[in-house]
């Protein structure tokens, strides 16, 4: 079993502490997954995760009042991504899918949240553009006011669970304002008229991701999440709930490859001796180790300060989103390195979490984002 000694910083509660338990038995027993059929197997993790009551951690009770448990959310991520990087993402777009609704819905939309929360409907964000990744503010596509109605016109890409969900959550350009002020963000069902596949994306580590496409697409005047030309503070929000998260899951993986080197260099003999033996070897994994606690510190200093009241963690969540991703990326680099040869065969573990980690730098605020976010924070 992993290091799980970081449960008993004071940053958690005993609560905390019996749903690590809890979901690290649930892991043992059915993660891997079988990942050909990537929408079969994204489908039935929902399923599963559902009925076993993990995803009612992924959005607000709608009959309660309780807030989101960042903490919790992290755990759940960091744990689920050293056991299946596809468990965490199935874990974890339901809980940014369903975000907005959670923090600025209505009773009628937060009626969603009972079916994502028990599995029964996934959930998506639809906020990139082929033109404006990074550059939110800088988004074309409109929604148009029309009666008793909004008419969706325009493109999303790079959207998880593109394809399979049964609702999105899509920001579109309202025209209240220029730029950032002018963006609304919606309730969508993938069912809506007007709303259409327009590609399937393939990518290293695979995933159910696609670009939608919306032509004339009519929704209710109901499906308005918050208030006109909140969209962009809407979406600023949800990411600072989640982006913290992000970091949590490039830690699960950073885990189980410092797990998989420690076990490589025991049982791995070279020169008559273990692996580990080589003081090359015991650098890297000193380093690793090192980087994986650096980065749980930053993970669950966000996700407490968040849980704790404060309104924005922007700082915290970019710090901890940044430095989890890009050391994580070092850690299973080193750790491909330590295996050899059977570190780039196709299906060992350390391939695949060097498959998966790499888009993690990227999405919910690439990187090079990330340092522009604190810097700004910084300065101010």
């Amino acid at each position: 079993m992993a290091d799980q000694s970081f449960l008993s910083w004071p940053f958690f509660e005993d609560r905390h502490r019996a749903l690590a338990a809890e979901l690290e038995a649930w892991c043992e027993k059915h993660l891997p997954v079988d990942h050909h059929d990537v929408d079969g197997a994204c489908k039935a993790l929902v399923k599963a995760l559902g009925a076993a009551g993990f995803l009612r951690h992924s959005a607000i009770d709608p009959e309660g009042d309780g807030p989101l448990d960042v903490r919790s959310l992290a755990i759940i991520r960091e744990t689920l991504a050293r056991h299946d990087g596809l468990a965490d993402f199935a874990f974890a777009m339901q809980g940014l899918g369903t975000g907005a609704i959670s923090l600025f819905g209505t009773p009628e939309q937060k009626a969603w949240l009972s079916k994502t929360r028990a599995g029964d409907a996934i959930s998506a964000f639809a906020l990139s553009e082929p033109k404006s990744g990074s550059d939110v503010a800088n988004m074309d596509m409109t929604a148009r006011h029309d009666g008793d109605a909004y008419v969706l016109d325009g493109e999303k890409t790079w959207i998880s669970n593109g394809g399979i969900a049964d609702l999105y959550c899509v920001f579109a350009r309202t025209g209240e304002a220029p730029g950032a002020r002018g963006i609304s963000a919606f309730v969508v069902p993938a069912d809506t008229p007007g709303l259409t596949i327009a590609e399937r994306i393939d990518v290293i580590a695979p995933h159910p991701l696609a670009r939608l496409k919306f032509e004339n697409c009519r929704i209710p005047a109901a499906a308005l999440i918050g208030k006109p030309g909140d969209g962009f503070k809407i979406a600023m929000s949800v990411l600072d709930v989640f982006r913290s998260t992000v970091g949590a899951a490039a830690l699960g993986f950073a885990r189980r490859a410092l797990d998989e080197t420690v076990k490589r260099a025991r049982e791995r003999e070279l020169f008559g001796a273990p692996l580990g033996d080589l003081q090359m070897v015991q650098g890297h994994i000193a380093d690793m180790a090192l980087d994986v606690d650096a980065a749980a510190l930053l993970i669950y200093r966000a996700a407490w300060t968040k849980d704790m009241g404060a309104p924005r963690v922007t700082r915290e969540a970019a710090m901890a989103k940044l430095y989890a991703t890009d050391r994580a990326q070092s850690v299973i680099d080193k750790a491909v390195q330590i295996h050899g040869g059977d570190g780039v065969r196709k299906g060992s573990i350390v391939e695949s979490l060097y498959r998966e980690i790499r888009a993690l730098r990227i999405y919910e605020g690439a990187s090079d984002v990330q340092k522009v976010v604190i810097a700004r924070q910084v300065m101010a």
